[in-house]
């Protein structure tokens, strides 16, 4: 630069300092800082304008032109030029980007190392691409594959990376493992949706939950930080798909070990498995690449509602081959075949009248099944579980899962049937019926229900005893029980009769009183005028109530009055029909029936008679021998009472010995 120069932009300076100081003067916010910096950028553009003006384009020394350089050189032949470039040529590597290349590890510094791969310039790597112990273990001189990226980028830069190098070659690894098949090793990095992030070479890859394991995978957590062996199933590098599987060598190592065992499996094999999956109808067991069904019905020989009473998943156990199916591969298997069978020595475990205890397992409408153990049940019968209520259903004494008491009543070892009965716990109250309630007797009850065909009334708790419609009057026709008695009423009754194999006493309350109908057989035999009042009219009669109380019926045909009404009086009627069998009294007003009473009347012998008029049971005979027939039936109902109080001793007479 010449001194006219300098001194031009000196003075350019000072001239821009004075306008500077000019201006702080008008503006006060401009600080000395803020001049001092306007006066250098514009000296500096002063400078500038300076070198372009004064620049003459003049240039000193000796000027080649391109001829001049492409002419050879006077100092070498021609041959010993092209020897020389040929030389050159050599140091250089033909090489193309985008490729993996040989290099050498020129330097390594905090930032950057530098690679020679033999081009005309060097090329760097960031260190960040380098593993920690790469680092640490380089050294100037090194061999090391890096990627060239590109020859020279807007700079003439040489562009290389080692991350690329490492990519491109982990997708080839993956490529040949896919092609041939080898076993490649990955790092579970974390879960996702279906399945598993798996680190292949630097790679991330596809692990679908179904192929992680042969057996269902429960718990996914567990196999994240895990490096394990694998086998690339699918693979598309366009789209940077990698999809590996760990299954695929398990199953490749089951497969022998499956041939061998379906080989040689045979019914009545006991093989170790572990539980697979568990379902509502069973385990299924894998026995080393063989799946078996152990149904639940050959978990236990006692009933299992549920298979996770009594096993769990992985558990490892032994099972009995049940059987094999050769065209299906099927292995059915047992666990209960491999404990001894509980029926053995039954009748020694539960001998019959032996008090037990026992679960109840299921309730039918027959009865409740009892479990005594596992595998060994019997039946309350509905009819066992009572002497004295009436049980419609067992649901009304027992509930599922209840803990109960019983008596061992018999076995059944052939059909694996076992009767229980609960009953038996306590004093059969009809062991000694008869004595407390005898036949003839005369008792006080409890209405407890009406029906249509007579009344249930309560002796004492637990026995009940039925009146006949028949039974509750001697001289009304009673057509409901509600016209004579109503529901919890106290009523008198008479034994009348005992069935002990039923357990049914038949009651009468007529009988309270004596029979009526002996004293009318007397008062009103045939022909006998009587006088009486009309107390119920139909169509084709009515019916007159005569004076000790009994009924007595006047057919309009044979009346005097073409009608009559409730509360008429009529006393010129007479008899003209008694038969005490049927309860029935005919009536008359019509002198024309008075000769046929007068011819039945002959034929009564009163003085024969004990009841009044003559009865066609006492005529034919069958009245003693109805009085026999109830003779026998009360001496047999008293012989079984007799055994069953026998019974009742003895057991009594047993538990104290005992």
């Amino acid at each position: 630069m010449t001194e006219e120069t300098k001194q031009e932009q000196n003075e350019a300076a000072e001239a821009q300092v004075e306008e500077t100081q000019a201006a702080n003067e008008t503006e006060e916010v401009t600080t000395e800082e803020e001049v001092v910096s306007e006066a250098e950028e514009t000296a500096a553009e002063e400078r500038k304008e300076t070198l372009t003006h004064v620049y003459s384009g003049d240039v000193e020394g000796d000027v080649y032109k391109l001829e001049d350089l492409q002419r050879p050189s006077d100092e070498y032949s021609d041959e010993e030029y092209n020897e020389m470039v040929g030389m050159y040529e050599d140091t250089l590597n033909e090489i193309e980007e985008k490729e993996i290349v040989q290099g050498r590890v020129v330097s390594v510094d905090d930032k950057y190392v530098v690679v020679d791969i033999g081009f005309k310039s060097e090329g760097i790597i960031q260190v960040n691409e380098f593993s920690n112990e790469a680092l640490e273990e380089m050294e100037v001189g090194d061999e090391i594959e890096v990627f060239l990226d590109r020859v020279e980028d807007k700079e003439g830069q040489l562009i290389l990376s080692r991350r690329k190098a490492d990519i491109l070659q982990a997708w080839e690894k993956i490529e040949a493992s896919h092609d041939d098949g080898d076993i490649i090793d990955g790092y579970i990095k974390r879960r996702i949706k279906g399945g598993m992030v798996v680190d292949v070479l630097g790679i991330d890859a596809f692990l679908p939950g179904s192929q992680i394991d042969v057996r269902p995978v429960r718990d996914f957590d567990a196999y994240v930080g895990k490096t394990m062996e694998f086998q690339v199933v699918k693979l598309n590098m366009a789209a940077e798909n990698v999809v590996v599987s760990h299954r695929a060598l398990i199953e490749s190592d089951l497969e022998e070990q499956r041939e061998e065992i379906l080989e040689s499996i045979e019914a009545g094999q006991v093989l170790e498995g572990a539980v697979k999956n568990i379902t509502d109808f069973g385990v299924f067991i894998d026995l080393g690449g063989v799946d078996g069904l152990l149904h639940i019905t050959d978990l236990s020989w006692g009933r299992v509602d549920d298979p996770n009473e009594i096993v769990s998943l992985d558990q490892r156990m032994n099972v009995a081959v049940i059987d094999f199916d050769e065209k299906s591969k099927r292995v059915s298997l047992g666990l209960k075949q491999l404990q001894p069978h509980p029926w053995e020595g039954i009748k020694e475990k539960y001998p019959e009248n032996m008090k037990v205890q026992g679960r109840v397992v299921s309730i039918a409408d027959y009865g409740a099944f009892i479990e005594l153990e596992k595998g060994v049940e019997g039946l309350i019968h509905i009819s066992e579980m009572s002497w004295t209520q009436h049980i419609k259903h067992p649901s009304q004494l027992v509930e599922k899962d209840d803990i109960i008491e019983c008596i061992v009543l018999n076995i059944n070892e052939d059909e694996k049937k076992i009767s229980l009965g609960v009953k038996q716990l306590e004093e059969d109250p009809w062991a000694d019926i008869l004595e407390r309630f005898p036949v003839g007797s005369k008792h006080t009850g409890i209405v407890r229900n009406l029906t249509n065909f007579g009344v249930f009334v309560e002796l004492e708790p637990g026995i009940d005893g039925l009146i006949h419609v028949s039974d509750l009057s001697w001289t009304e026709k009673v057509e409901h029980p509600n016209e004579i008695v109503d529901k919890d009423q106290e009523i008198e009754v008479v034994i009348l009769g005992v069935d002990f194999d039923n357990r049914r006493i038949t009651l009468g309350h007529k009988q309270v009183e004596d029979n009526p109908w002996k004293k009318y057989a007397k008062e009103y035999a045939p022909g006998t005028k009587v006088e009486g009042e009309v107390i119920k009219t139909t169509d084709k009669g009515v019916f007159v109530k005569l004076p000790l109380g009994a009924e007595a019926f006047l057919n309009y045909s044979k009346a005097t009055e073409a009608e009559y009404k409730e509360g008429d009086k009529i006393d010129d009627a007479f008899i003209l029909n008694f038969d005490e069998n049927s309860k029935n009294i005919e009536l008359s007003q019509l002198d024309s029936d008075k000769d046929k009473a007068k011819k039945a009347k002959k034929k009564v012998d009163t003085s024969n008679m004990e009841t009044g008029a003559p009865t066609l049971g006492e005529m034919s005979g069958l009245a003693a021998l109805k009085a026999d027939m109830e003779e026998k039936e009360k001496a047999e109902a008293q012989k079984k009472a007799d055994a069953a109080k026998a019974n009742k001793d003895s057991e009594e007479k047993s538990d104290e010995e005992e």
